[in-house]
């Protein structure tokens, strides 16, 4: 995934085509751990998070995503795992990108 994030092409070019990495353009990184976004509500009206990986697991992903994105040269912030934090962010264009693999 650190690899993915390092290399997807995201930033326009001269022709305004999404051609630019993050490297490319002096982008930086903001990791920040969401275990809400494991949610599933498929059933009833309350999420369950029974799926999510549990702290003794996510932190240590979290922890080693963190160290293969700075290993690769970029500029990584970071969120506290597990606390309550608002970010605030400008989001730059109509694109959104799930990844997952």
């Amino acid at each position: 995934m650190a690899e993915k994030v390092h290399g997807l092409r995201l930033f326009a070019d001269a022709d305004d085509k999404m051609n630019l990495a993050l490297a490319d353009v002096g982008g930086a990184v903001l990791v920040v751990s969401q275990f809400t976004l494991y949610g599933d509500t498929q059933k009833g009206r309350r999420p369950s998070f029974i799926d999510a990986a549990r702290p003794e697991v996510a932190v240590p992903l979290y922890e080693r995503f963190v160290t293969l994105l700075r290993e690769r040269g970029l500029t990584v912030a970071t969120g506290e795992f597990g606390a309550m934090m608002d970010v605030e962010l400008v989001n730059d264009g109509p694109v959104t990108l799930w990844l997952e693999r």
